[in-house]
């Protein structure tokens, strides 16, 4: 079989998972009845494998790999290669296992174990540090000026759904002209509460849910737009599904959104969004670059402490209060999203995801930047295959 075969028995391997995952009892299912792959635009193009048992499914993952271990050897083994890891790990899962968070975030997720390197964070906070400054934050610690930004610059609650359509029109500007002609789509507020997450690309109902337990400034918004909608995963749901459909793609690219290894590079051009349309604007959008690279290192360092360390939960909490500097409704939901069983890895898809996709990024040359957006908004990658850019995991 060539790799565009073994791409669609993939495919159907794994939506023949997710639908078993559907049917599972509220009580047993690992994913909240959202499936293994939440977004899916391929159901009228592919037939799922139909599964009655798990031992089934792990004898089929047996024998494409295989399959995929004849292919030659380049990025597309290996982001096969890396799937396939992915899909054992969650089909252990459905099975009843329970792999260790350092087995989940390795082979499930496709991120590097163990916390992130301090280093790191404190480069950023420095950098934070200083912008801040610049900006007339002078007075108090770190913490107490990045709240008086946040509340300086918060937009008030009544002005959020205006704020969010104006970035709207400007962000999808900029992607039909710089990414791919996203046509009429559009995707409208929708403010929820109690929610462990930040902002959610709800694709199928046309809404970007926003947790209104936090405020935003209007640079959060901003990166929010990005990340989820325009040039994020909205726009790259519609751009795999064009180019499955127009034969440039093989069908694994409609597998994008599935919580696997492709989800650290769907978050990673998520968040690298408003560098991929050239949308940092001013001062404030610097300030939340940084912080929010502060945000997404320390919440993989504090899920492994928690997850593996065995860290207390309050003390995490107070390392992502002191170190992450954020407000106490994120900090909540961090703390919950790496408790839960399956989810809890993936928190690590952010950072990994962002500096995947930024380094490959900031060493594309002019000449090759149209062979990069191809690669990211054409095919299914892991960290590790669009990595070996200029080869492309086709």
């Amino acid at each position: 079989m060539n790799s565009h075969e073994i791409g669609r028995e993939l495919t159907a391997i794994t939506m023949g998972m997710d639908a078993f995952e559907r049917r599972q009892p509220a009580d047993r299912s690992l994913m909240g009845g959202e499936g293994l792959v939440p977004i899916y635009l391929g159901a009228s193009s592919l037939e799922r494998r139909h599964y009655d048992d798990i031992e089934t499914v792990k004898a089929d993952l047996a024998a494409l790999g295989e399959k995929i271990d004849a292919l030659p050897e380049g990025p597309r083994k290996v982001f096969l290669s890396g799937m396939l890891a992915s899909l054992r790990v969650a089909a252990k899962m459905l099975a009843g296992a329970s792999p260790s968070f350092e087995e989940k975030v390795i082979d499930l997720v496709g991120a590097p174990a163990g916390r992130e390197d301090p280093a790191v964070i404190e480069d950023a906070r420095s950098r934070l540090d200083v912008l801040l400054r610049q900006s007339g934050f002078v007075n108090g610690t770190l913490g107490e000026r990045v709240a008086a930004w946040e509340e300086a610059r918060a937009v008030p609650t009544e002005k959020v759904e205006t704020v969010f359509r104006e970035l709207m029109g400007a962000a999808k500007a900029r992607t039909d002209a710089m990414i791919f002609d996203t046509g009429d789509y559009d995707m409208v507020l929708n403010p929820v509460r109690g929610m462990f997450y930040t902002a959610r690309c709800s694709f199928n109902d046309g809404k970007m849910d926003l947790n209104f337990d936090l405020s935003f400034t209007r640079a959060a918004l901003k990166h929010l737009v990005c990340h989820e909608v325009f040039p994020g995963h909205s726009t790259q749901l519609l751009s795999t599904k064009a180019a499955f459909e127009a034969g440039e793609a093989p069908a694994d690219a409609l597998l994008i959104t599935t919580d696997a290894i492709t989800g650290c590079v769907q978050e990673g051009i998520g968040d690298q969004g408003v560098h991929l349309i050239d949308f940092v604007e001013d001062a404030d959008d610097e300030i939340h670059i940084e912080l929010r690279r502060v945000r997404s290192a320390a919440q993989t360092s504090a899920a492994w402490m928690l997850m593996v360390e065995g860290v207390g939960r309050e003390d995490v909490a107070n390392y992502l209060r002191n170190t992450a500097m954020g407000q106490e409704a994120w900090v909540q939901g961090r703390l919950r999203m790496a408790a839960h069983p399956f989810r809890g890895p993936f928190i690590s898809s952010y950072w990994a995801g962002n500096e995947c996709v930024r380094k490959v990024r900031e060493r594309v040359t002019p000449d090759q930047r149209g062979g990069f957006i191809k690669a990211l908004y054409s095919y299914a990658n892991s960290p590790a295959s669009l990595s070996m850019f200029p080869q492309i995991a086709a």
